[in-house]
C-alpha cells in the first residue's frame, strides 16, 4: 500500500495533463451550474483499528446548483455499527462561492461553506467527523487555484460537536470543537488533447486531510491518493484510499477504502 501511494504522488506531481478541480475528499471552491442536479452515492469501507472487522457506511447524496454563488447538498448517513445496516442520521451543506477570478486556461475561486449534521449512533472516537459520525456544525473557507495543467485546492474550517441523541451524549473528557484543514492537488491524465465533452477523462489526485481539536492539542494527518473517471461529462467514478500518517486521538478505523458514483442532470429546471 505504501509503495502504491508513493506511485499516485508521483504520477499527480509529475505527470502533464490538464486537470478538473473534483476532489473526492474535500469539495473545491467550485460550485456546479445553475439548475443542475446531481445524486451520489458514496459507500466506505474503513478497517477496524483495535479488533478485526469492516466499519461499512453508505451515504446518498443529492446537490443542486442554485445559482452561479450557491450551491446546496443533503446527504443520509447509514452505518454497520449496529450488525445491520441502518440510517443513523444526515446533514445539510452550502457552499457559497464570493470570489471568482478566471483568465485564459487558469482561473482562482474562493467559497465559504456550512454543514449542520445529526447522527444518532454511540460516539466511539476523539475524532470530530461530521460525515456520518457525529451531530454538530462547521463553518469553512476553501480556494481553489487553477493554472492549466494543476489545481491546487486548500481549505480550514471549524466544527463542534453535540450530543448525538439523549442516550448517545459527548462525553465530557473529550474535546467538542476542532479544526480541521485539507490540501488538495490533481492532474487530469487522459485524454492527451481534448476533442470533445464525450470523450472519458482519467483524473489521479492525491488529498491531506488534518485535524487539531482545540482545547487539548490532539491532532491527525491523513493521505488520500484516488483515481477519478468522467464519462461524457455526467457520470463520475472515484475510488481512493485513506491512510493514517500521524495520530496521538483515539480513531476506531482511519484507513480504508472510498468508493463514490456520481450522475449529473443538466438545466432540470
Amino acid at each position: 500500500m505504501k509503495k502504491l501511494i508513493i506511485f499516485l504522488i508521483v504520477l499527480v506531481v509529475f505527470s502533464e495533463a490538464y486537470t478538473q478541480e473534483l476532489f473526492l475528499f474535500a469539495e473545491p471552491a467550485s460550485n456546479m451550474a445553475t439548475n443542475n442536479l446531481g445524486i451520489r452515492l458514496a459507500a466506505s469501507a474503513m478497517n477496524k483499528k483495535d479488533v478485526s472487522g469492516i466499519n461499512f457506511h453508505l451515504m446518498p447524496e443529492l446537490m443542486y446548483g442554485i445559482n452561479n454563488k450557491f450551491m446546496l447538498h443533503t446527504t443520509a448517513f447509514l452505518s454497520n455499527r449496529s450488525s445491520s445496516l441502518i440510517t443513523e442520521g444526515g446533514s445539510i451543506y452550502l457552499k457559497y462561492k464570493f470570489l471568482n477570478k478566471d483568465e485564459v486556461q487558469r482561473h482562482f475561486r474562493m467559497a465559504a461553506y456550512g454543514r449542520y449534521s445529526f447522527n444518532n449512533s454511540d460516539i466511539h472516537q476523539e475524532e470530530i467527523n461530521l460525515y456520518g459520525h457525529n451531530t454538530g456544525y462547521e463553518a469553512g473557507i476553501v480556494a481553489t487555484q487553477l493554472l492549466h495543467k494543476v489545481a491546487i485546492s486548500s481549505s480550514v474550517s471549524y466544527s463542534k460537536a453535540f450530543d448525538n441523541s439523549s442516550n448517545n451524549k459527548f462525553p465530557s473528557t473529550q474535546s467538542n470543537d476542532a479544526t480541521n484543514y485539507t490540501i488538495s492537488i490533481g492532474k487530469l491524465m487522459l485524454p492527451k488533447k481534448y476533442k470533445d465533452y464525450a470523450q472519458p477523462n482519467l483524473n489521479l489526485m492525491c488529498e491531506f486531510l488534518g485535524q487539531i481539536l482545540t482545547p487539548n492539542g490532539k491532532s491527525f494527518l491523513d493521505i488520500a491518493p484516488s483515481a477519478q473517471l468522467i464519462i461524457k461529462s455526467k457520470m463520475r467514478v472515484d475510488i481512493g484510499y485513506r491512510q493514517e500518517l500521524y495520530s496521538n486521538m483515539l480513531r476506531t478505523a482511519p484507513n480504508g477504502f472510498l468508493l463514490r458514483l456520481e450522475y449529473n442532470f443538466f438545466n432540470t429546471f
